[in-house]
């Protein structure tokens, strides 16, 4: 190595390449041979977690999110198609809706809902009913009397019986029951 001062400048020192090219110099042809294979396989390694393997899990994700996709197209395309048969629907004072809401209230739920009326706003309470009826009875509301939930406030209970096992005695044979929503529902009715 040569000890020169050029313009001023201080000793130069070998760069880190001078170094290393020294250091592979130094090195046997087997050795050399070994750290390019292994520098080889630790390139494709690194190409496959960055470049191939994200691309060929998006591929192989592809079908089930497209499937997803597919039913969530089909559901938002029945709602759609449900809206435009609704407003196709003729106009319906609120008098007409008022008693079509009474009407399918007592059919649905009979004893299990109270109707109380204010204005354009209907407020049903609840008791103990069923899901299945529920929903048909809101499926209904919304058809028949073009009645449209505002607020929700339901509370899920188990069925009251008489023969209920206590609490302490949970060891019971009998089959459990299904639950039941207690609460109320806030309906707003067409204006008039």
């Amino acid at each position: 190595m040569k000890n020169t001062q050029a313009l001023g400048r201080p000793t130069l020192r070998p760069t880190v390449r001078h170094a290393l090219h020294q250091r592979w110099t130094a090195l046997s042809l087997r050795e050399q041979r070994l750290i390019l294979l292994a520098t080889g396989i630790l390139s494709l390694a690194g190409l496959w977690w960055l470049g191939l393997a994200p691309a060929l899990r998006t591929l192989q994700q592809a079908p089930a999110q497209q499937a997803q996709l597919d039913a969530q197209w089909q559901h938002l395309t029945a709602l759609q198609a449900q809206a435009q048969t609704l407003q196709k629907l003729p106009r319906m004072t609120q008098a007409a809706a008022l008693k079509a809401l009474q009407n399918v209230t007592t059919e649905r739920l009979g004893t299990h809902a109270k109707l109380t009326t204010t204005g354009d706003r209907c407020t049903v309470t609840l008791t103990q009913v069923a899901p299945e009826a529920l929903a048909q009875w809101l499926t209904q509301a919304r058809t028949q009397a073009r009645a449209v939930p505002v607020e929700a406030k339901l509370q899920r209970a188990a069925l009251a019986s008489e023969g209920a096992p206590s609490p302490a005695n949970t060891t019971s044979t009998t089959p459990t029951k299904p639950p039941v929503w207690s609460g109320s529902v806030v309906l707003s009715l067409p204006a008039s």
